[in-house]
């Protein structure tokens, strides 16, 4: 693509480029190891020596630019994440203008958000794309996705693959780090849900507030066009106070535009009425728990304002399956065993309350806390886990560069019960199995569908599906007592 097609003519002739136009740009790259003759590269670092040295680097390997936000330091720009972005749309064609896309963002609910949209969407003849935690995927192909919300060049090449595949609707998560990195800049979202926000990754924000705002701030006429809110959570109903688009509401115990009543759950799935609009349909879904009603909602609310008709709402709500890691059902020897991702306070609390309406047996948990994140909320799931469990196990979950007793001590500080401590999670998870008692539910939580365990600096192999599988072999599940009481709920 030609310079002049990349940057815009007002920031070509303010920064003095006009040598460049017509110049033909092979990349645009933000890692260095990419450059080759002919790319320019963005260097994104925060840091006054790095940016250096990767500028030097890049025009050493043969950058034809170099943009940072430093005085001195390759060509110097107000803000180099913000550009980045706009300038890889640019590069790809503005293929995210030719698409209709949905950004789902809140701290729980987003994976499965966005995958009850694009079900009900496929099922109504949509071509969809998925872009989030659970990787890339249209046309029946799934690739693996470096990022919830990935940087600008990998989401822009997606969208522009996307729509030469002939994709009519992207549904993509969108995390707060991407909001705050400035990934989305220059995207013109046709839709955004807001689902909730509650604590996470303050070590990175520091503050709730901070966290909240940068959430919010995605619901303004510079990202969206129209909103979807819960307002049965606090901090998202802030929304409403400024936002300058259209908003519709959902929820269950506050007026809303789109609500729930009767419902009814058991270890197979959920039903209830839902209004929509003031459109009222009878619910059937797969899905279990009453925050799986939550989104939903929110998934009917947008399919709704995307043109879909009430029958095949609720039609197609039906057909929507469990996303792998959230809340899948097992059966071992009348044992639930339930893989969860949940990883933060409200995640833990959600759905250990979801399996106490399950079961009048016991309900077990397994879990721990990420090394080298937000250690605040450790506390928290330790008393949250105590609450609402009957017995609890700690183990390991991405220690990273932590020390594993350090972060059972955080969890601890929260603790008062007598509990388990098994750092090696398929140990934990074998002897929690084994604990549980017939009409028990253990959930295991934390991980979901991850492929890995994050130990030091390697990511090695580990799956909690294969886990409970290998438990289940083990349980000799072909006897005649066992027979048949295997089922996986994804």
């Amino acid at each position: 693509m030609i310079f002049e097609n990349i940057f815009d003519s007002d920031f070509i002739s303010k920064n003095n480029l006009d040598k460049f136009k017509g110049k033909n740009i092979s990349k645009l790259a933000r890692n260095t190891a990419e450059i080759d003759d002919g790319s320019i590269f963005f260097c994104l670092t925060s840091d006054f020596q790095k940016a250096k040295e990767r500028c030097d680097e890049a025009y050493s390997k043969g950058a034809m630019l170099a943009i940072s936000n430093f005085s001195g330091v390759g060509l110097q720009v107000e803000d180099v994440r913000e550009l980045f972005a706009k300038s890889c749309a640019n590069f790809y064609e503005r293929a995210c203008d030719d698409l209709t896309i949905v950004g789902v963002t809140g701290t729980n609910g987003k994976t499965t958000t966005t995958h009850i949209i694009s079900e009900i969407l496929k099922r109504n003849g949509k071509s969809v794309g998925v872009i989030g935690t659970n990787g890339v995927s249209y046309n029946g192909r799934t690739f693996e996705c470096p990022l919830t919300t990935p940087d600008a060049d990998f989401l822009h090449k997606t969208f522009f693959d996307m729509r030469n595949a002939g994709v009519e609707f992207v549904i993509m998560e969108v995390s707060a780090h991407a909001i705050d990195q400035k990934r989305i800049a220059g995207i013109n979202f046709e839709i955004g849900v807001l689902t909730n926000i509650t604590q996470d990754h303050l070590d990175y924000f520091k503050t709730m507030d901070n966290y909240q705002r940068t959430k919010l701030s995605f619901f303004t006429s510079k990202h969206i066009k129209r909103g979807v809110v819960c307002v049965d959570d606090e901090r998202a109903r802030q929304v409403l106070k400024f936002s300058d688009v259209p908003i519709t509401t959902y929820g269950i115990t506050n007026p809303a535009d789109c609500f729930a009543i009767d419902a009814c759950y058991s270890m197979s799935g959920t039903s209830f009425i839902a209004n929509v609009c003031d459109s009222v349909m009878a619910i059937k879904t797969n899905l279990i728990g009453d925050y799986n009603v939550y989104n939903a909602l929110a998934g009917l609310c947008v399919c709704q304002e995307l043109g879909i008709d009430d029958k095949n709402l609720a039609r197609g709500l039906s057909f929507v399956n469990p996303v792998e890691g959230r809340f899948n059902v097992s059966k071992i020897g009348g044992k639930y065993v339930v893989i969860d991702f949940a990883h933060s306070p409200d995640g833990l609390m959600n759905v250990l309350k979801t399996a106490r309406k399950l079961t009048d047996k016991s309900v077990n948990v397994v879990f721990g806390c990420g090394g080298n994140r937000d250690r605040s909320k450790r506390a928290q799931m330790g008393k949250i886990a105590e609450e609402y469990a009957d017995y609890v196990c700690l183990t390991d979950d991405n220690p990273r560069l932590e020390k594993s007793e350090d972060i059972v001590a955080d969890i601890e500080e929260g603790m008062t019960r007598p509990h388990m401590v098994e750092t090696d999670r398929k140990k934990a998870i074998k002897k929690m199995i084994d604990f549980s008692k017939p009409g028990d539910i253990l959930i295991i939580a934390g991980k979901g569908a991850e492929k890995y365990q994050e130990v030091g600096t390697e990511k090695r192999p580990y799956n909690d599906f294969d886990t409970v599988y290998e438990c289940f072999k083990q349980s000799s599940p072909f006897h005649k007592e066992n027979k048949g009481d295997y089922y996986g709920g994804c």
